[in-house]
């Protein structure tokens, strides 16, 4: 039955994609999936207000994905790190998400940030100290750690020494490897010139140099710049044994599939309403078929590339949104009200883009609240 969308009538698959079953785990690439959280609907709360999480559907989420072999990457930008999650919230969500992959033997990693500190100036020992107080919470967990890229630190630096020092005590402070996050200014505006310059080629001198001072404290890099030449040139430069995990949700079909000198691992938030169609794609790249590694990825690029549109750090509203469309959640709801971030048009044409891949398990349900979702907020035409 024909639906009318704000960009014109349109005919609705009858059948999800037909996906072999999860089976064996992921050999080629290691792959992590950014998982977003979903807010309590019934919760008597303003924009302002802490947020108030469904735990049950939260946690059911995570069991999804690593039902399909994913890794979780936990308390990201994409659960709404320092847009409507704070702290207190992200902490809950470190220790609970810890505990159900101990007990289901899904992998898991999870951000350490500053997000703690007050508002206003911070001197760079009280960033430290953060960091510090983070990292404990994610190691006690028993999770690996992601050093995220700190608001306080761009505020605090002075110039690259800052940055360098800044790292240094940190990796000497943890116990495992970690994986250390570059997210670029397109997710978050505080973060222009982090590294010490707004020079990109500076800049990742600056992030190299961390890295090359100690390679046994470093697990991994996420490069999330939307720029898969500069993130090819690291991950050519980066020591033996250092991975590189892709943050590019524009371009990681071709940075996962690699060339003749490497590859991307993926610490992607595209991979959380992509997590089945993504884990059945590395599973068919785990058998050296990269022509249907491709086949598979590179059709999702468009959509991928829409929920990312600037400004790019509004995506979580488009991956709650398919969310709710694929029946993972009952509710159009987020935690700050970022529901409201992106326009009816915008949620519209990702339901047409999601639906002709075939990603909603129940594409009926999937039209049924699309209309619903029409109805309330567009009226009738």
């Amino acid at each position: 039955m024909t639906i009318h969308l704000p960009q014109g009538p349109y005919e609705p698959r009858a059948t999800p994609l037909d996906l072999a079953p999860a089976g064996s785990p992921l050999a080629s690439r290691t792959v992590f999936s950014a998982a977003h959280v979903v807010a309590d609907p019934y919760a008597d709360v303003s924009p302002d207000s802490p947020a108030a999480v469904d735990w049950d559907a939260t946690l059911a989420f995570r069991r999804h994905l690593w039902s399909h072999g994913l890794g979780v990457a936990e308390a990201m930008d994409t659960a709404q790190r320092g847009m409507g999650l704070d702290w207190a919230g992200a902490e809950e969500l470190i220790r609970r998400s810890a505990a159900e992959a101990r007990s289901v033997g899904g992998r898991i990693a999870c951000g350490v940030g500053t997000d703690q500190l007050p508002p206003g100036p911070a001197t760079l020992a009280e960033v430290r100290s953060a960091y510090e107080e983070q990292l404990a919470v994610v190691e006690e967990s028993g999770a690996q750690a992601i050093l995220m890229a700190s608001r306080a630190l761009a505020a605090a630096a002075k110039g690259p020494q800052d940055y360098l020092d800044t790292y240094a005590h940190l990796l000497r402070q943890a116990t495992e490897p970690v994986v250390l996050h570059w997210l670029g200014p397109m997710f978050d505006p505080a973060l222009e010139g982090y590294w010490g310059s707004a020079d990109l080629d500076l800049a990742t001198d600056t992030f190299l140099q961390v890295i090359a001072e100690h390679p046994d404290k470093v697990d991994g890099i996420k490069m999330s710049l939307l720029d898969a030449d500069r993130e090819i040139d690291v991950r050519r430069r980066l020591p033996g044994g250092v991975r590189c995990y892709t943050g590019d949700d524009f371009n990681y079909p071709e940075l996962i599939a690699g060339d003749d000198r490497g590859f991307s691992h993926a610490l992607l938030g595209i991979f959380d309403p992509l997590g089945p169609l993504a884990a059945h794609a590395v599973r068919v790249l785990d058998t050296g078929d990269t022509k249907g590694f491709r086949e598979l990825l590179d059709p999702t690029v468009e959509l991928s590339r829409h929920l990312f549109q600037a400004p790019t750090r509004f995506y979580k509203t488009g991956v709650v949104f398919l969310a709710w469309l694929a029946g993972h959640q009952d509710h159009f709801t987020m935690v700050g009200g970022l529901q409201s971030a992106r326009s009816l048009p915008h949620l519209a044409k990702a339901y047409k883009l999601a639906d002709g891949l075939g990603l909603f398990p129940d594409p009926e349900l999937a039209e049924s609240r699309m209309r619903a979702l029409l109805t309330v907020n567009g009226g009738t035409r």
